[in-house]
């Protein structure tokens, strides 16, 4: 009989596919709000739902983080070289890095902004961690706004790393995730 290939824990690659749809639910949001002039409902609409996207990964993190480092990842089959494993493990870390960093610069923004953070369908206003400074909610801006390009391509090289895996090198790295 053969043994069935080590996968992730179900709650892991629920995490995982779940970030993804949200991830991509927040590059469509923040893209998007550029088909809509500065100032009208729908910019401000899409800005709410590209905040709250980012909010959601920020919570979903939480718990992907501590799977993540409490409990191995199953093995690759056949291993990875070395030249290989290295830097995998780096993207991975720097996606953990951004997927945190992120939403946590997009709260930054908008409390030094003096923005209310109202939760979705609600008037329930969040406290600010914040005072307000333009010089800061600049700042935070600017640097989410560098990361968030960034991000992009560290996704894309993701997903192109993952397609490799299935593809050519037809290992079960993919697998291990769905």
């Amino acid at each position: 009989m053969v043994s069935p290939r080590p996968r992730y824990a179900p709650s892991r690659r629920a995490l995982h596919w779940g970030i993804g749809i949200v991830l991509v639910l927040a590059f469509v949001f923040i893209e998007g709000r550029e088909n809509f002039a500065r100032g009208t409902p729908e910019r401000a609409a899409m800005m709410q739902a590209h905040f709250w996207a980012g909010i959601a990964i920020l919570a979903l993190m939480l718990p992907r983080l501590l799977l993540a480092f409490s409990r191995p990842a199953p093995a690759v089959s056949p291993p990875l070289p070395a030249w290989q494993a290295l830097p995998a493990k780096g993207l991975h870390l720097l996606l953990y890095a951004m997927l945190v960093a992120q939403p946590v610069l997009g709260l930054m923004t908008a409390w030094t902004d003096g923005k209310q953070i109202l939760l979705p369908f609600t008037s329930v206003v969040l406290p600010a961690l914040m005072a307000p400074s333009e010089t800061l909610a600049h700042q935070f801006e600017d640097l989410h706004e560098l990361i968030g390009s960034a991000f992009y391509w560290v996704v894309g090289l993701h997903v192109l790393a993952a397609l490799y895996h299935h593809f050519v090198r037809r290992d079960d790295t993919l697998r291990r995730m769905t």
